[in-house]
């Protein structure tokens, strides 16, 4: 287990999680929130050195959800939440993930920075960040074709000076 906890496990995805993640990916509750990759594409990303594809589980073992985690290797120290897909909705499994992984990228790892994007119109999703401690960098417009329109994406981050002060107010 990669980041156990009270209510979730962490773990790292293997090949026979790929279907749960394929079918959470493309759920009708996930898909206009986030992109959509092949099996291939997340196969491949099992075997990346610079991306971390995680599975989220509850106490009982069974898939919540999954991350990917990219950036790894970057020199600059930023580290991206690529996906972060819970299928198991209104469980508060959400904002657990992210607080689990922000805690463990920061005590784990060297990053300076943790970024993610989230779509303009996923205003829940972005509420759980600002939660969370990430601020609002700036916003990519009319980044992304979807049919014959174009979305946009909120940039936000959270750096380790930040979140070490949220640690201490909370202490």
């Amino acid at each position: 287990m990669l980041i156990p906890s009270g209510l979730l496990d962490i773990r790292k995805t293997v090949l026979q999680d790929l279907d749960f993640v394929l079918a959470a990916e493309q759920a009708e509750s996930n898909r206009r929130f986030i992109g959509q990759w092949s099996r291939e594409q997340h196969d491949a990303a099992l075997q990346d050195g610079d991306i971390l594809h995680l599975i989220t589980q509850d106490k009982s073992g069974e898939q919540a959800g999954y991350v990917i985690i990219t950036g790894l290797q970057d020199p600059n120290l930023s580290v991206c939440i690529k996906r972060l897909v819970i299928q198991a909705k209104e469980r508060g499994y959400g904002k657990t993930t992210l607080s689990l992984l922000t805690d463990w990228i920061f005590a784990q790892t060297e990053t300076h920075r943790l970024w993610l994007d989230v779509k303009e119109h996923n205003s829940r999703a972005r509420h759980v960040y600002e939660g969370a401690g990430f601020t609002l960098e700036g916003t990519l417009r009319d980044c992304i074709k979807t049919g014959d329109s174009f979305e946009s994406l909120h940039i936000m981050s959270i750096l380790r000076s930040e979140y070490l002060d949220k640690l201490s107010l909370q202490a």
